[in-house]
């Protein structure tokens, strides 16, 4: 197998890998009662709507001009992710979907001659292969916060997003 297929392999599997990130938050937040997407446990941890918030401010920023500009935006206010609620459901559908179409079109655009390009986040050095792994680990990690904060709210009512136990 060449590099380029090694690439172009590697591309269809973190496409359909962060795909299927996306829509198990999706059943996951479509879980959740409308007046619990602000929920949070006490004042220092995040809701469902703040976790939003956050992945899409960190999308936008990062993979707009991906490869041609630092991915920390001198526009964005991170801090500002982490105070805000969201008025409805479709505020936050129109936030995550922001987000995510600004980042899936740029991973898309990406191309196996690019996997070792540099890029820089906060002004360091990353291959554009260690970037994505760098989101991956940052999406699923939130990602799994969303799903853990679904599932503590709806308790007995949550309907598994997997193979539900005992059921192997």
């Amino acid at each position: 197998m060449s590099a380029h297929d090694i690439g172009t392999e590697y591309f269809r599997v973190v496409n359909e890998k962060f795909a299927e990130l996306k829509r198990s938050a999706e059943k996951a937040i479509a879980q959740v009662p409308d007046d619990k997407l602000n929920w949070s446990l006490n004042e220092d941890s995040n809701s469902i709507a703040v976790i939003v918030h956050h992945m899409s401010g960190n999308m936008i920023s990062r993979w707009t001009n991906f490869l041609d500009s630092d991915g920390e935006k001198e526009g964005r206010d991170r801090d500002s992710e982490f105070e805000g609620t969201v008025a409805s459901r479709e505020e936050l559908l129109d936030i995550w979907n922001r987000g995510w179409g600004v980042f899936l079109k740029a991973l898309g655009s990406l191309s196996s001659d690019d996997l070792l390009r540099t890029v820089y986040i906060r002004e360091k050095p990353h291959s554009v292969l260690e970037a994505i792994e760098r989101q991956m680990s940052h999406y699923s990690s939130h990602i799994g916060q969303i799903i853990y904060i679904a599932k503590q709210i709806q308790s007995d009512a949550w309907e598994t997003l997997t193979i539900p136990r005992r059921k192997s």
